[in-house]
């Protein structure tokens, strides 16, 4: 990583092991979606195999600056399998939207078995053994039934 600006190695090191990630542009600025392929690529390589990206295109409030359409945006997320929103810090619209979406991606990840939050790496964890057996009955109900013989 030599010769890279400090916040490049930083970004970079967030990525490590996650499960989800937003990338976020500026539709009123070319140049943050211009390099939506390099923060891509970075994640997909230093997270998770399983990482649930969405994009989102932020400053919705200020359309009429607009220099990203949402059509070029939304042809990008579908090209590389990526979940898509605009959204609105100023406002707040979609922002809350984006994390549900991408926390409920992640959780059917689990359920499905993509993700394992046993396995190291995963992007995921439990916190306490007792939260464990919470979260995940049908795991909890398999082993107690290969523990009683039934």
């Amino acid at each position: 990583m030599r010769g890279m600006p400090f916040w490049v190695s930083v970004t970079r090191s967030y990525y490590r092991g996650a499960a989800g990630a937003l990338l976020v542009y500026d539709i009123t600025s070319r140049e943050t979606y211009n390099a939506l392929t390099n923060w891509l690529t970075d994640a997909r390589m230093l997270a998770s195999q399983n990482i649930v990206i969405i994009l989102c295109g932020n400053k919705k409030d200020l359309d009429a600056d607009r220099e990203v359409t949402f059509l070029e945006a939304s042809r990008f997320a579908q090209e590389n399998e990526l979940m898509f929103l605009e959204t609105s810090a100023l406002t707040g619209e979609n922002v809350e939207e984006a994390f549900v979406q991408c926390a409920r991606k992640i959780l059917n990840k689990i359920e499905s078995g993509e993700l394992d939050p046993e396995r190291m790496g995963s992007g995921i964890q439990y916190g306490d053994a007792a939260l464990r057996q919470l979260r995940s009955p049908r795991r909890a109900q398999a082993q107690n039934a290969q523990e009683c013989g039934c």
